[in-house]
C-alpha cells in the first residue's frame, strides 16, 4: 500500500486531525487515495450521503470515508471492501482517535451505559409480555423479540452481534442506540445526536434529536419542553438561535430561547461545552422513589459519583442566570423540590411499600398480576411525568398528564387492588399467605388513615375542613356575578 497505508493513518489523525478539531487551525494537507476512490464510488452510489458529507466539516479537513471507516485485518467487524479493509460501524472508539475530549466525557456518562436496560424490568415488558421469540437470525439462532429490536434497542443501543464477513448482523443493525455495545468493546454511539454524515453540530443542538428518545408516556421531555415557556420560544425565535455558531455561548451567540443542550451540555460564560449531560441534573428522577444524581452514578462505577447534587444544581443554576435574575431560578428550585417532597411522601413511598407487602400474594411472573401493571404506571409513566414536567417547567404534564394520573390511579385502582387481595388471602388455609394478608390490611389502613390520604376515608379534620369550606366561600364571592 502506498504512503497513506493504515498505520500511518492511524497516527495521522491522532496528531494532525486532533489539533485540527480543536479549532487550532490545523487540517490534513490532503484527501487520502482511499477516500477519494471512496468518494468517487459513493458520489455514484450514495448521492444524499456524499451531500451531507460534503456539508461537514470532516470535508473542508480532508478526513473522508477511509479515516473514520478504517479497521485493521483481525478486528471483529473488519470486513474487506473493494481491497481496503474497513469497518461498517465507527465506535466511540474511532471518533475518540480526534475526538478525545468529547469521547472520555460521554464515557463517563449515562447516555454511554443506555444499552445496560437490557434485563431490566423494563425490557421484560418488550421481550417477554409484548414479545417473542420469532425474529431469528444467523446471530440469534433461538429467537428475539421484534418489539424489543425495533423499540428498545433503537434508543438504548444492543450488544451488536457480527456475521461471519465481519457485517452486523440485521437483528442489531441498523442501530444508532446510544448506548450501543460495539464489538470494539466501546459503549455507544456518537451518530445518535451527530446524525450521519454530516455529523452537524446544530442539528444536535436542536430539541427534536433529543426528542427522537426522550418522548412518549414514560419520559415525554420534548412534549414538555414543547408546552414550557421555552420550547415557545424557540419556535417563535429559532431563526435567533445561531445554531451553526463555532462557540455558541448562551448569553453572549444567543438568547432568545434555550434547548436541550443549552441547558445539559452546551458553553457558558463560565463553563465549558460537556458531554457528560448528567453533570447539571440534581434529581434522578427515573426509578420509583428519585435519587441524587451521585447515587446511580456510582451503580454503574461512572466517575461522577463524586459530583455531588449540589455542585451539578450549582452547574444548572449558572445556565439559567443568563436569561433569570437569582431569585426567580432560587425560587423554581424550591417549587421542584416541593413537588418531588409531594411525590414521594404521599404516593412513591407508601406505594412502594404496599407493593412490598402486597408480592407474597401475587402470582410469581412480572407483570402477570393487574396490580403491576397499575403499580408500574404510576411510577413508571405518571410519577415520572410529574417530576420531569416540573423539572422542565410544563404545568399540564406536571398536574394533567402527571400528578392527577398518580392520584386518579393510586385510589381508583392501586388500593382497590390491595384491598381486594386482602379479601381473597385473609381466610386463606395457607398461614404464609394469610400473615402477609394481614400484614398488607395493616400497612394499608396505616396509610390511608395518614395525612395524606384520610380525606379518603372521609376522616380530613375538622380544621382542614372548615378552612376550605371557607376558601370555597371565598371564591364564589370573588367570582359571583
Amino acid at each position: 500500500m502506498n504512503t497513506w497505508n493504515k498505520s500511518k493513518l492511524l497516527s495521522a489523525a491522532a496528531v494532525l486531525l486532533a489539533p485540527w478539531l480543536a479549532h487550532a487551525g490545523f487540517t490534513l494537507k490532503e484527501m487520502s487515495p482511499q477516500s477519494k476512490a471512496c468518494a468517487e464510488c459513493h458520489k455514484k452510489e450514495s448521492a444524499a450521503l456524499y451531500a451531507q458529507w460534503g456539508s461537514s466539516k470532516h470535508y473542508r479537513g480532508n478526513v473522508g470515508c477511509y479515516e473514520c471507516h478504517m479497521a485493521l485485518k483481525g478486528e471483529p467487524d473488519a470486513y474487506e471492501h473493494y481491497g481496503e479493509t474497513i469497518s461498517t460501524i465507527v465506535t466511540p472508539k474511532d471518533c475518540g482517535r480526534c475526538h478525545e475530549q468529547e469521547v472520555t466525557e460521554f464515557n463517563s456518562s449515562h447516555h454511554a451505559k443506555a444499552g445496560r436496560i437490557l434485563g431490566s424490568l423494563d425490557n421484560v415488558l418488550a421481550e417477554v409480555v409484548e414479545g417473542n421469540h420469532g425474529f431469528k437470525t444467523a446471530m440469534f439462532p433461538n429467537g428475539v423479540s421484534a418489539a424489543a429490536v425495533n423499540g428498545c434497542w433503537q434508543c438504548h443501543g444492543a450488544e451488536v452481534r457480527l456475521l461471519p464477513d465481519g457485517k452486523p448482523d440485521p437483528a442489531i443493525w441498523p442501530n444508532t442506540g446510544i448506548g450501543r455495545i460495539n464489538p470494539d468493546g466501546s459503549e455507544g454511539s456518537c451518530s445518535a445526536c451527530h446524525a450521519r454524515h454530516e455529523f452537524s453540530a446544530a442539528q444536535a443542538r436542536t430539541p427534536d434529536t433529543c426528542g427522537k428518545c426522550h418522548m412518549g408516556p414514560d419520559h415525554p421531555q420534548i412534549e414538555i419542553y414543547n408546552e414550557s415557556k421555552h420550547g415557545i420560544a424557540y419556535r417563535a425565535n429559532v431563526d435567533k438561535m445561531a445554531l451553526n455558531n463555532e462557540k455558541w455561548i448562551v448569553g453572549e451567540d444567543y438568547s432568545a430561547a434555550p434547548t436541550c443542550a443549552t441547558c445539559h451540555m452546551s458553553a457558558t460564560k463560565n463553563q465549558r461545552v460537556t458531554h457528560d449531560v448528567g453533570l447539571r441534573i440534581s434529581w434522578n428522577n427515573r426509578p420509583e422513589i428519585s435519587v441524587r444524581p451521585e447515587v446511580s452514578d456510582a451503580k454503574l462505577g461512572l466517575p461522577s459519583k463524586d459530583v455531588t447534587w449540589q455542585t451539578r444544581r450549582t452547574n444548572m443554576v449558572d445556565v439559567c442566570l443568563n436569561c433569570h435574575n437569582q431569585h426567580f431560578v432560587d425560587s423554581f428550585y424550591v417549587q421542584y423540590d416541593a413537588l418531588i417532597d409531594l411525590y414521594h411522601d404521599k404516593f412513591a413511598k407508601p406505594g412502594l411499600a404496599l407493593y412490598q407487602a402486597a408480592k407474597p400474594l401475587l402470582n410469581p411472573a412480572q407483570f402477570s398480576n393487574p396490580i403491576d401493571f397499575t403499580w408500574f404506571e404510576i411510577w413508571h409513566h405518571e410519577g415520572r411525568r410529574a417530576r420531569h414536567g416540573v423539572s422542565m417547567m410544563g404545568p399540564d404534564y406536571t398536574h394533567w398528564h402527571g400528578t392527577y394520573e398518580v392520584a386518579k390511579h393510586f385510589y381508583s385502582e392501586y388500593v382497590p387492588e390491595l384491598q381486594e387481595l386482602v379479601e381473597k388471602n385473609q381466610a386463606s388455609s395457607d398461614p404464609t399467605k394469610k400473615a402477609a394478608a394481614e400484614k398488607l390490611a395493616k400497612l394499608l389502613d396505616e396509610t390511608l388513615n395518614g395525612t395524606n390520604h384520610q380525606w379518603y376515608l372521609n376522616k380530613m379534620s375538622p380544621e382542614e375542613k372548615a378552612a376550605r369550606d371557607k376558601e370555597r366561600e371565598e371564591f364564589q364571592k370573588r367570582y359571583a356575578k
